[in-house]
Formats: C-alpha cells, sequence, structure tokens
C-alpha cells in the first residue's frame, strides 16, 4: 500500500525569491551596458588613434650583406639584379655555404608575383626541379643578353635556367615568362678585382 501525505498538510512548492531575482536582472544588465561601453571605446580608438588600412605586411629586405657575404664565400660568381626598374621587391635572402653552396634571393614583381634568382653547385637535373616546383625543360631556349637559357615549364612556377662551369643558374616563380626575362637580363656577378696599382708598375718595369 502506497503511502499517502496527512491529511490536511499542504505540499511544499518551489517560491522565486523577488530580490534574488531583481538581483540577476541587473547583473545581466550591467554586463550588457559594460560591453556597449567597451565597444564604443574600441570604436573612438580605432577611429582616432592612426592606421594605415593599405600598408603592406612584406617588407622589402636589404641584401647587401648577405650578398658580399655569399659572394667572398661561394665557388662560382654569385648573381644579383642591378638596375631594376621601380616596382621590384626583394622579399628573401639565404647562402648556404653547404650541400651545393645554394645561392637564393627572392622578389616580387610590380604585380606582386614571385621571382626568384636560384644558384648551386649541385647537378641540374636534380636542382632544377627542385627549385622550380616541378618545372619541365620545354627543350626551348629563350636568348637573354646573349646567353641561351632553357625555358622550363611547370603546373605552378616556370623556370629560366643557365649552365655555365660548376654552376646552375635559375631564375624561377610565378611571374610571366616577360618578368623571368626581365630579372635574367639584369642579373650581374662581382666585377673582378681591379689589380694593385704597385703590382701593375712592377710588372712593367
Amino acid at each position: 500500500m502506497s503511502a499517502r501525505p496527512p491529511v490536511g498538510r499542504a505540499r511544499a512548492h518551489a517560491t522565486i525569491d523577488p530580490v534574488a531575482s531583481k538581483r540577476g536582472k541587473q547583473t545581466v544588465r550591467d554586463m550588457f551596458l559594460s560591453m556597449l561601453v567597451i565597444t564604443a571605446v574600441a570604436g573612438v580608438v580605432y577611429i582616432f588613434i592612426p592606421h594605415d588600412d593599405k600598408a603592406d605586411p612584406i617588407k622589402a629586405v636589404d641584401y647587401r650583406v648577405e650578398l658580399a657575404t655569399a659572394r667572398r664565400a661561394a665557388p662560382y660568381p654569385v648573381a644579383a639584379p642591378a638596375g631594376l626598374p621601380e616596382g621590384w621587391k626583394p622579399t628573401s635572402v639565404s647562402y648556404e655555404g653547404h650541400n651545393g653552396a645554394g645561392w637564393h634571393l627572392g622578389y616580387l614583381d610590380p604585380e606582386d608575383r614571385y621571382v626568384a634568382v636560384e644558384q648551386s653547385t649541385t647537378p641540374a637535373k636534380k636542382y632544377v626541379p627542385a627549385v622550380s616546383q616541378d618545372a619541365k625543360n620545354t627543350g626551348r631556349t629563350r636568348d637573354v643578353s646573349g646567353q641561351a637559357w632553357e625555358v622550363w615549364k611547370g603546373p605552378k612556377y616556370d623556370a629560366l635556367v643557365l649552365h655555365a662551369e660548376g654552376v646552375t643558374t635559375v631564375v624561377t616563380g610565378s611571374a610571366p615568362t616577360e618578368r623571368l626575362v626581365e630579372m635574367a637580363a639584369a642579373l650581374e656577378t662581382a666585377p673582378e678585382a681591379s689589380p694593385d696599382p704597385s703590382t701593375a708598375s712592377a710588372a712593367a718595369s
């Protein structure tokens, strides 16, 4: 037999404290007002503190020290561009004195497309596909400043490749071929050291 509550005794009912309810509503309201104030302050700071929405996040690098170091250390003439038109921006540079003595110089062209100069003593068959993102030799050549550069094409990068004694030079990137040609045409190596005047005079005498 189930137990029944004593006759005449009222069952307990949950009650809501009106004071606690009011405090809860005030807390939610205060939080909401605080968020509005913070948002308003942030908006004022954004408006009145100078900022440049069009600032270029990619900074140009000064590679003169790295270039001088590479030209002293590399077993081949290290190439770098001279006289590029306005709008070209150097963005990366490195020289590895081991594993093929690799020289890398990265640029963005005036349309912000990537162009890199890569040099190494690593065998070209292995080196060129590695730095050109698996580009393939088309069998064609392009004359640039009197030199025949191989034309390579790839799914990501195209490339111009120049073979010389002991070194392979690659100009590669996502830029169109004409930009690669522009970079290749601008490349210069370190000028030969001029003879010591005293040595030259002694030889002449």
